[in-house]
């Protein structure tokens, strides 16, 4: 459970980040790099 919890967060704190770095990415940009984000954690 905790590492799920964990994972989670590593997972929002990457997506913020990504959101903070490039404002200018397009709705669709965003969506794909959470998705690719989100199966990176669970693979890892």
């Amino acid at each position: 459970m905790i590492k799920k919890i964990s994972f989670w967060i590593v997972w929002l704190f990457l997506v913020v980040l990504w959101n903070y770095s490039y404002p200018q990415a397009t709705p669709l940009e965003d969506v794909i790099v959470a998705v690719v984000l989100s199966l990176y954690s669970l693979f890892v």
